[in-house]
């Protein structure tokens, strides 16, 4: 994996054709800038995070959505309570219709307390973020889900480096498969080449790159976009 310095972001984000933005956002926020973050989601919204069983995991959502929100209201210059979004079948969300003549295109991921968006301009865009943990059965999602190569590769390494390389694969997938909108039943048909200090390929067809990124300690993040160049920029919100 690659790093990469997390900025702040400039007071006036310019996003070009093969620009690709990654914002990193805390996912632990106080009471006060929850609530703040609260009052700009929907109705819709605010029924998702009550549905939630457990505090955290509603607060997580509601940082989340909120921060999003925040982020793509810069881009399109409106409040963030003015964004408006549509869903795919699959639940991916989308700017509404009235905003596509902006070519915003954005996807968002989150796992503990920690999340990543990313936005493109024009592009498909996916996003996957995982913090490394403790799995009994990872050889055998391996084999469910890898490509034969794959998990011959992630069953013949050391058992100290399987964590990883396994987390490694599974973001790299999901980061395309959430940049086509496909679902993770075809999850054994994206192959990843994984070449230590080389950067990771995606080996589909189609006008695709694909990039690493390391957000925080413990955690495996990857980036992919529809096209043959990526601009990168990490900000934190």
């Amino acid at each position: 994996m690659f790093d990469y310095n997390w900025l702040p972001a400039p007071k006036t984000l310019n996003l070009l054709s093969d620009d690709v933005h990654i914002w990193r956002i805390n996912l632990q926020q106080s009471e006060s800038q929850l609530q703040s973050l609260r009052e700009t989601l929907s109705s819709d919204e605010i029924a998702r995070a009550e549905r939630f069983y457990f505090p955290e995991h509603s607060q997580r959502f509601i940082a989340g959505r909120g921060t999003l929100r925040a982020i793509l209201g810069q881009y399109l210059g409106i409040e963030p309570k003015q964004v408006e979004f549509e869903y795919q079948p699959r639940g991916k969300p989308l700017l509404a219709a009235k905003f596509a003549d902006q070519g915003l295109l954005f996807n968002l991921s989150h796992s503990q307390d920690l999340a990543l968006c990313g936005v493109s301009y024009q592009h498909q865009i996916g996003v996957d973020l995982e913090y490394f943990r403790t799995m009994s059965d990872l050889e055998s999602l391996a084999k469910r889900f890898f490509s034969p190569r794959e998990y011959e590769h992630l069953r013949l390494i050391s058992p100290a480096e399987k964590q990883q390389t396994f987390f490694r694969y599974w973001t790299c997938k999901e980061a395309y498969l959430k940049a086509t909108g496909d679902g993770i039943v075809q999850l054994e048909e994206i192959e990843i080449s994984l070449t230590a200090n080389q950067p990771s390929q995606l080996l589909v067809s189609g006008n695709w790159s694909l990039r690493e990124l390391t957000p925080a300690d413990h955690f495996a993040a990857a980036v992919v976009v529809a096209s043959s160049n990526m601009n990168l920029h990490c900000w934190e919100f």
